[in-house]
């Protein structure tokens, strides 16, 4: 599970909160680097709050709606805010009620946007996609991806069951879709491969060869 760690930018182009702020600190001239760190505070404060949200509201069809705290994620408005490029695949190393329960601490400072059941891939949503959740251990990451966690332990493979990589395929997927995100090992990585993380999950017995062909075929691009 991941911790708000990390340095904000990133590769790609700069989002629109970016250039705005770039803008406005630049035509501020002398005392910018102040006068930029106000506007932040400002765009922090107006950006997600002018989002209509509905409560229970979910972005992927089926899923349960299961809010983490609030102190584990940051409201924003995505991808207007930041461009969504990248999904990230973790394993919280504790089973699915459990993860729930630890994303709904406010203590604990992290939360995906998913949790996928191991025995029946019930997936629950636990923050929307145009916030910011704190899973990826990387502040840019964290801006640029959507987190699931799957439930089970890196070092054992039976939670990795047939309808759980389905499930999961189908979620991202649609993640894809709606963000044009290219399903590529490049665009979908585990947790283990975001930038100045150390950390270990999905684990070795996550298959990657079976799972990219299965979000293709969940897709409709079979054959890729």
């Amino acid at each position: 599970m991941g911790e708000h760690v990390g340095q904000p930018g990133g590769p790609g182009r700069p989002g629109r909160r970016a250039l705005l702020l770039g803008g406005a600190a630049a035509a501020l001239g002398v005392g910018a680097l102040a006068s930029r760190e106000t506007v932040e505070r400002w765009w922090w404060r107006y950006s997600g709050d002018e989002v209509e949200r509905a409560e229970g509201e979910v972005d992927h069809p089926g899923a349960e709606w299961v809010p983490a705290s609030a102190a584990n994620y940051r409201r924003a408005n995505r991808p207007r805010d930041y461009a969504i490029d990248r999904v990230v695949i973790h394993m919280p190393e504790a089973t699915y009620p459990i993860t729930l329960r630890v994303f709904q601490d406010p203590s604990h400072g992290a939360a995906a946007h998913y949790v996928v059941r191991s025995s029946d891939g019930h997936v629950a949503q636990l923050a929307r996609e145009l916030d910011v959740a704190f899973h990826a251990g990387n502040r840019s990451f964290n801006e640029r991806s959507v987190g699931i966690e799957h439930e089970g332990w890196a070092d054992d493979p039976s939670y990795l069951t047939d309808v759980m990589y389905e499930s999961s395929a189908r979620l991202v997927a649609g993640i894809c879709a709606r963000y044009g995100i290219p399903v590529d090992r490049e665009h979908i990585v585990g947790h283990n491969e975001v930038p100045e993380v150390v950390r270990i999950c999905p684990g070795p017995h996550w298959d990657w060869d079976r799972y990219i062909p299965l979000v293709r075929r969940a897709a409709g691009q079979p054959g890729q």
